[in-house]
C-alpha cells in the first residue's frame, strides 16, 4: 500500500481535505521565496489541527540551525525535508534534532540516482524530485516530472519517496512503474500556485488508494 504526503499545505481547509483524503504525511514549506512558504504563527495553527498518525513534515532548502530552530517548535515537526542541502549538513541536522531526516535527490538522468547513494548514514529517507530548469527560482513544486523508468532496478539505499509532478491523472502510473512506498504531491493538486484545491487533494488520495 503506497502512502502519501501533500505538500505545502498553508490553510485549514486543505489541511483538513489532505486529511480526509488519507494522507499519511503533511507538508509545511519554510522558504520565503516559495509562493507556499508558511509563516511561524500560521504553521504553529496547523499543527494543532493534524492528528497523531500523521507526520508533520517541514521543507527546508539549505537552512541554518534558527529557522530550523523556530520552525521544528512552531511546526511540532516529525520530520526534515531538505532540499539543496549537503548530505555532510543533513547528517549534522538529523543529528541535532532527533527528527526523521530526508534527503532530496534531483533526477534527470541515471547518474543522477548516484546521489541517492551519498545520503546513505545522513539521512533517515531519500526524496526523489525532479531536477528543476537552470535558474529556476525554486527547488521543487514547479510540475516538472522525470522518467520514472530510471528507477527500474536502482537498489535504493534508504527508505524511499517519489515527487516531481505527480497528479492524480498520472500518480497510479507513477506507482504502477516505480513501486513507490510513498508519493508526495504540490502543484499537482493545485488551481494556481501556491493555492491548493479541495477536490484535486480527493481525487489524488483516491487515486493512489485505487493503484
Amino acid at each position: 500500500m503506497t502512502r502519501f504526503k501533500i505538500c505545502g499545505l498553508s490553510t485549514p481547509e486543505t489541511l483538513a481535505a489532505a486529511l480526509s483524503a488519507g494522507a499519511s504525511h503533511v507538508g509545511f514549506v519554510f522558504f520565503p521565496p516559495s509562493p507556499r512558504h508558511l509563516g511561524f504563527d500560521k504553521a504553529a495553527g496547523l499543527a494543532t489541527q493534524v492528528p497523531g498518525g500523521v507526520a508533520k513534515v517541514g521543507v527546508f532548502v539549505d537552512p541554518d540551525d534558527a529557522l530550523l530552530d523556530a520552525a521544528v517548535t512552531a511546526g511540532r515537526l516529525d520530520a526534515i525535508q531538505l532540499h539543496k542541502t549537503a548530505p555532510t549538513r543533513i547528517a549534522a541536522i538529523r543529528a541535532r534534532f532527533g527528527r526523521e531526516t530526508w534527503g532530496t535527490v534531483a533526477v534527470k538522468t541515471r547518474a543522477d540516482l548516484d546521489g541517492a547513494r551519498a545520503l546513505g548514514g545522513a539521512a533517515d529517507r531519500v526524496l526523489y524530485d525532479a531536477k528543476t530548469p537552470e535558474g529556476a527560482a525554486l527547488p521543487g513544486g514547479m510540475g516538472v516530472r522525470f522518467d520514472w523508468t530510471l528507477l527500474a532496478g536502482f537498489a535504493h539505499p534508504l527508505p524511499w519517496a517519489l515527487s516531481g509532478g505527480l497528479d492524480a491523472g498520472n500518480v497510479a502510473q507513477a506507482i504502477r512503474v516505480t513501486r513507490a512506498p510513498l508519493v508526495d504531491v504540490s502543484s499537482g493538486v493545485e488551481s494556481a500556485p501556491g493555492v491548493k484545491d479541495v477536490q484535486r487533494i480527493a481525487a489524488f488520495g483516491r487515486a493512489v488508494a485505487d493503484a
